[in-house]
């Protein structure tokens, strides 16, 4: 009988973990969003943390060597799958477009920004997002690239677009290529 009960007992704790697993990936209320703002860490207008020890981040045009849209690449972004950090087969000639782009500029580096689509909470997404730009950074190196020309930062989903449908969540799943300018 008392190793009935044991057993009962660790029956039904191990059902009450089956049933109340994690989710997979909630949704974010906006409580969970990160704060933005003049005064916060996160400024989905601006292009550089505040605190960033490297300098300021500033995307240039690569032909016309001007400032452009913080959110415009120097090269093509790498887009990936929903929940994915891997680099897709078919993503993989932009990332030989931007070892070119290294390549014909030795004394730049780049900043490879992390994205994803709205969907997950902030904390997820932040993760997600540096998890992409590392898988890039590692893909980069393996190809010959200077690990000291390439650091990596997370947006996560604060950009993203939030409703719409997948055709606009593709676009937010992304890295992209940023000059880093040092000052």
């Amino acid at each position: 009988m008392k190793n009935f009960a044991k057993l009962l007992g660790l029956t039904l704790a191990l059902s009450a973990l089956i049933f109340t697993g994690c989710q997979k990936k909630p949704v974010r209320d906006a409580s969970t969003l990160p704060a933005t703002g003049p005064g916060s860490m996160v400024d989905p207008n601006a292009v550089a943390v505040q605190e960033d020890p490297l300098g300021t981040l500033q995307t240039r045009d690569p032909n016309a060597g001007q400032p452009v849209n913080e959110n415009q690449s120097v090269v093509d972004s790498i887009y990936f799958a929903l929940d994915r950090a891997a680099v897709a087969a078919p993503e993989r000639p932009k990332l030989d477009a931007a070892l070119k782009w290294l390549s014909a500029n030795p004394e730049k580096s780049l900043v490879l920004i992390g994205h994803c689509d709205w969907r997950g909470t902030a904390e997820y997404n932040l993760g997600l997002g540096d998890r992409r730009a590392n898988s890039v950074k590692r893909y980069l190196e393996s190809l010959g690239a200077d690990s000291r020309r390439l650091e990596t930062l997370s947006k996560g989903s604060t950009e993203a677009k939030q409703g719409g449908g997948e055709a606009e969540w593709q676009k937010d799943r992304r890295v992209d290529f940023v000059e880093l300018k040092r000052q």
